[in-house]
């Protein structure tokens, strides 16, 4: 039952039914609704400041989840850098230095991962600073590994040719000297028998009758073969490829020609005394990438221990060289 109520009316002395006007009805109406909106609105916004969205709530486990990832990718990206350079360090330490061969300098592998463009593309892929840091590492280490291939694959070839590798390493004595008393004087400074000062010897003399046979020391091709006004006198130089040269002094006869190709044991010519010279003998020198080095340690193919240990305590003598 609907409440009826009164109002005393001062005018009328009279109690009187209140009747509400339309007026004022829509109006409390109005109000009542704009402040639910209102109220609603702040309710609102409080709601979306401070609590989360199902969605919200969504992307922030999504988001969890990829740091948690990023940071698994990050530990497995660091143990495959550090695998990489393990196998870098090898082939540039243990394998080239098996074969004798250039190592890689660090320039080169970075020029090739600069010059490589077959990944570039996977840099689009995300816009996020996480997806580009491990798309970067990862195409670093893409291009690493694609270099170090190409490098294995060069070693591949020198396994390949390892037959044809040491047969062009000097390996005997130029000229037979099976009881050991040819070496007349080593490597290292010495006296020079014409200035009578000690100046750098940079091979092994070998004293020998005129005429005695010189062998090539390893397989390659005459270099040069002719007389040299300096001091050789009548000399041979072979590439034997690698890096290496061999060069022989003073002969009193040349066998060998410019380009012919031969091999270790063959007879290029024949002792000598030519140039500068105080004795027929022969001047034997080993270079390795330009770099003169002791002829020594390279007779592994005619010496036993014993042998070659006497041999090195023979060179190793101070005394007069013959050039």
């Amino acid at each position: 039952m609907k409440k009826i109520k009164y109002f005393y009316n001062t005018h009328t002395l009279r109690y009187e039914k209140l009747i509400t006007p339309l007026r004022v009805k829509l109006l409390r109406i109005f109000g009542f609704i704009a402040a639910a909106s209102v109220s609603a609105a702040i309710i609102v916004a409080i709601a979306f400041q401070y609590i989360d969205s199902p969605k919200e709530k969504l992307l922030l486990q999504q988001n969890e989840d990829l740091r948690n990832s990023y940071s698994i990718f990050q530990a497995e990206i660091r143990r495959l850098q550090q695998e990489m350079a393990e196998l870098e360090k090898r082939d540039n330490d243990v394998y080239r230095a098996i074969f004798e061969a250039t190592p890689i300098p660090d320039s080169a592998r970075v020029k090739e991962m600069e010059n490589n463009k077959e990944m570039a593309m996977v840099r689009g892929m995300g816009e996020s600073q996480l997806v580009s840091d491990m798309t970067n590492q990862l195409n670093n280490l893409a291009r690493r590994a694609a270099y170090q291939e190409k490098s294995y694959n060069e070693i591949d070839g020198m396994l390949k040719n390892k037959e044809k590798l040491l047969a062009s390493i000097p390996a005997i004595q130029p000229v037979s000297n099976k009881d050991l008393n040819r070496i007349a004087s080593g490597f290292g400074y010495r006296i020079d028998p014409v200035y009578k000062v000690a100046k750098f010897h940079a091979g092994l003399d070998f004293a020998a009758p005129q005429g005695t046979p010189i062998y090539a020391t390893a397989d390659g091709v005459i270099k040069e073969a002719n007389y040299n006004a300096g001091g050789y006198g009548n000399h041979v130089i072979i590439n034997h490829g690698y890096g290496y040269e061999t060069l022989y002094g003073h002969m009193y006869k040349i066998k060998a020609r410019v380009g012919e190709r031969i091999k270790r044991g063959e007879v290029i010519g024949y002792v000598g005394s030519t140039g500068k010279s105080t004795g027929p003998h022969c001047h034997y020198e080993v270079h390795k990438s330009g770099e003169r080095i002791d002829p020594v340690y390279y007779f592994s193919n005619d010496l036993s221990p014993e042998q070659f240990d006497r041999l090195l305590k023979l060179a190793a003598a101070s005394n007069q060289s013959f050039d």
